[in-house]
């Protein structure tokens, strides 16, 4: 990058890992004496999972966004297709090195019906289990955490928007993934058993549980016990690395690795993570874009957006020796559970589904609906936003995901977890 100076506005989201490696690669290039200059703005974690991504777009140039949004960027013409600015081969490098299907989970149909690339992998995530570093006795089996939680040993990140996509992943592993029925979220008896599964563990945990979001539960964890009984476990949230890293004063190292079993099986939680899409609305769309790819690419997400508390969206940094020996093995012992991780919908209406999902969650969480109730209302609000749209992505992208990692020449290690 060369020439007359360029700036561009950029928003994230509201913690370390969501700020930090932007920060700091928008200082490096400053300091390498570069023409662009990013000036990143935050939102929170809730307006990360709910806001609407085509406001946002009129104000900024650069979006760090949550891949169920893609359809509703698309259809109100939120964001500019990156395979019109980023070339071929640099896209085919990303998808061989996608954690899970983080890389397609940004690819959708334009109004043409052609599938385009509207962000790159910027960040990885989905739930999985956390403890203190050291610690060898924990729960094995999702049976164990009612006697677990009930002695006050567990710190459960029950926030209800998490809660809905732990239903998500319960519901698969007890026979039957959600949104495949034309006229109904989950067959009845599946959703029902999810349902009251995931209110049981809640309610051992107690009310503090609804309250913690995967930072606030992870936060909890990761404080050096005094003389109150210490939280010994995080049975499913999502990831943070920053945790697993050498900790504050006052604080101990977490270690991480795949959640605990459902009945003896390994069972698939919900992908989350971040993109970075380019707003239609940017007046240097080709700067942008290339700085997007700069963003995603192999040297700084291994490097410098690793190191300054960024948690990567490829491979190769998931991988890395370095990487890894900073965070405690972090990368490598939760990358089966992102490789394997299931993919939401993203069709347009599906963000105002989770929005209603999240709100019948914490009522029934409440007790304030009963297991039939909660179940009937989340099965209505999906029927009326999905409009007999099927999730088939899931399987086909991940069926292409693994075909793409057992390719020879990609880094597959670790992604096992199915």
């Amino acid at each position: 990058m060369s020439g007359a100076k360029i700036e561009l506005r950029g928003v994230s989201w509201g913690h370390t890992r969501g700020m930090l490696p932007l920060h700091a690669t928008a200082m490096a290039l400053q300091d390498q004496g570069q023409p662009l200059q990013v000036q990143w703005e935050v939102r929170s974690l809730q307006h990360f999972a709910d806001q609407s991504v085509a406001q946002l777009a009129q104000r900024y140039d650069l979006l760090v966004i949550d891949h169920p949004s893609i359809g509703e960027a698309v259809h109100a013409g939120a964001f500019l297709p990156l395979d019109k600015w980023v070339p071929a081969q640099a896209l085919q490098d990303l998808a061989r090195h996608s954690v899970g299907v983080s890389h397609w989970s940004y690819q959708y149909p334009d109004e043409q019906g052609q599938v385009r690339q509207w962000a790159l992998a910027l960040d990885a995530a989905t739930p999985v289990a956390a403890w203190p570093q050291g610690q060898t006795q924990r729960p094995a089996d999702i049976s164990d955490l009612l006697e677990w939680g009930r002695a006050g040993r567990l710190s459960m990140a029950a926030w209800p928007l998490d809660m809905l996509m732990h239903f998500y992943g319960i519901c698969e592993a007890l026979g039957e993934a959600p949104f495949l029925r034309p006229s109904a979220l989950v067959a009845a008896e599946v959703g029902e058993q999810a349902l009251v599964l995931l209110r049981s563990i809640s309610d051992a945990c107690g009310p503090q549980a609804q309250q913690s979001n995967p930072i606030a539960a992870l936060r909890r964890l990761a404080l050096q016990p005094g003389k109150a009984l210490a939280p010994q476990f995080c049975p499913m949230a999502y990831g943070y690395s920053n945790y697993a890293r050498r900790p504050l004063p006052g604080q101990r190292r977490l270690s991480f690795g795949s959640v605990p079993t459902l009945g003896g099986r390994p069972w698939r939680t919900t992908l989350g993570g971040a993109g970075i899409a380019v707003s239609a609305h940017c007046a240097n769309p080709e700067a942008a874009a290339q700085h997007a790819l700069w963003l995603a690419g192999a040297q700084v997400q291994t490097g410098l957006y690793t190191e300054a508390g960024g948690q990567p969206g490829h491979r190769q940094a998931w991988l890395d020796e370095f990487n890894n020996d900073m965070t405690g093995g972090y990368f490598r012992d939760t990358l089966a559970q992102l490789d394997s991780a299931y993919l939401r919908p993203r069709y347009p209406g599906y963000i105002e589904f989770q929005s209603e999902g999240t709100e019948v969650m914490a009522r029934y969480l409440r007790h304030e609906l009963d297991t039939k109730a909660a179940l009937a209302q989340l099965q209505e609000a999906d029927v009326r936003h999905r409009k007999g749209w099927l999730n088939h992505d899931d399987a086909r992208l991940h069926a292409l995901a693994q075909a793409l990692r057992a390719a020879p020449g990609v880094e597959s290690e670790g992604g096992t977890h199915d």
